[in-house]
């Protein structure tokens, strides 16, 4: 099973990098953590959205209107799950803004309809039996060197409600390995760096580079 970080594929030069993760891993299945931005995908990918997306696409597919020539392989995972080649994966789509946490999701408007707020994290916190939860914040604890204290309570609270094996985490463009109480926690490196495969029966990870275009 093909893993993806952050793509940014909108940027001809990261399209071209995503599309050659996808053609190294040969994989039948993906999953990808946000800020993938390009939706015409090759084998079937489940993702969450990030920050930086087509928002226009992403609402369409919550609403599930997918029908589009700028759509295909894609699937939207927005506090819902799906079962994958034996596991459960979950998604909270979105990114963390303490001045938007409150609102309505309907009442987001623009750009501002990059950030989850407090509904899609009480229906996150409902599904059960998840093995691997998408994330695009991290949760408390994940070494990743930044300018600011990583660590979103919203995300500590989801891993603590659904105990899942595996937190795939996107956003900070780095690779780390950490633990969150029975979680092991994997920031991941960006597509047009790495791409990883997951071992769907061990939940094992392994990291390639990503050949040139």
């Amino acid at each position: 099973m093909l893993v993806l970080g952050d793509a940014h594929a909108n940027e001809p030069d990261r399209r071209q990098a995503l599309l050659a993760a996808y053609r190294a891993s040969d994989a039948d299945v993906a999953l990808q953590a946000g800020d993938l931005f390009y939706y015409r995908l090759p084998i079937q990918t489940y993702f969450i959205a990030g920050n930086n997306e087509d928002f226009d696409v992403i609402d369409a597919l919550r609403h599930g209107r997918i029908e589009s020539d700028r759509v295909k392989n894609a699937r939207l995972l927005a506090s819902d799950a799906v079962d994958v080649q034996g596991l459960r994966v979950a998604g909270l789509s979105g990114n963390y803004a303490p001045s938007r946490y409150n609102y309505a999701r309907r009442d987001l408007r623009d750009d501002r309809r990059r950030h989850f707020v407090r509904e899609d994290v009480a229906a996150a916190k409902e599904l059960a039996g998840v093995d691997v939860l998408l994330t695009h914040e991290a949760p408390h604890g994940a070494p990743v060197d930044e300018e600011y204290d990583v660590g979103c309570q919203y995300i500590d609270e989801l891993l603590d409600a659904l105990e899942p094996d595996l937190c795939l985490v996107g956003h900070h463009h780095q690779h780390t390995e950490s633990t969150y109480g029975p979680t092991r926690v994997v920031t991941l490196a960006p597509a047009w760096e790495s791409y990883y495969d997951l071992d769907p029966d061990t939940l094992s990870l392994t990291r390639f580079g990503t050949p040139d275009a």
